[in-house]
């Protein structure tokens, strides 16, 4: 087998990311956390198991539960709450979260991730209390994911603040933003 004219090639060499397993070898938000999802599938269709207390995953009851969509190559946010945690799981779609750690108390203080959420790996994630987020529909169909934030809505006094998608408060740009 003849090689490359290896002096032709001008690009960059990729640098390992994952493991061999596929665990991410960068640094992630202190105090974020997946979880894996059990799904049954048989030759009626599949069941996944979304919720299980018992899977200690996290020590928060649940206590209010919504979903919602986003468009395709629409973004929620930025958005950041002071008092709970975002819990959520990909029902339908690939969803990118971009993350950002705004907590002077945190060991990842100004780490700026990204995270994708698919209905092809299944898994819960939560987002602690003081992490701006993004989230942008990646995919050719709306995304659905359901929250179950750790404390219910409160209409009269919402506990969530917004910046604007294209914030120089947050050291992260997308391209070509649509959404809010």
């Amino acid at each position: 087998m003849q090689q490359p004219n290896l002096h032709l090639i001008d690009g960059k060499k990729d640098q390992q990311t994952v493991t061999p397993k596929g665990d991410r070898l960068d640094q992630l938000p202190e105090g974020l956390s997946f979880l894996d999802l059990t799904q049954h599938i048989d030759d009626r269709g599949m069941l996944c198991e979304i919720y299980d207390p018992r899977t200690g995953w996290h020590p928060d009851p649940m206590v209010y539960c919504y979903f919602y969509t986003i468009r395709p190559g629409l973004i929620k946010g930025w958005a950041v709450h002071k008092e709970h945690e975002d819990r959520y799981f990909v029902l339908k779609g690939e969803m990118e979260v971009v993350l950002y750690d705004d907590r002077p108390d945190s060991s990842t203080y100004g780490l700026v991730s990204k995270i994708y959420l698919t209905e092809h790996k299944r898994r819960l994630m939560n987002i602690p209390a003081g992490i701006w987020h993004a989230n942008r529909n990646v995919g050719g169909s709306d995304v659905i994911a359901i929250n179950f934030p750790t404390m219910a809505y409160d209409h009269k006094n919402p506990d969530k603040y917004r910046l604007p998608l294209d914030t120089d408060k947050i050291p992260y740009k997308f391209d070509n933003p649509q959404g809010w």
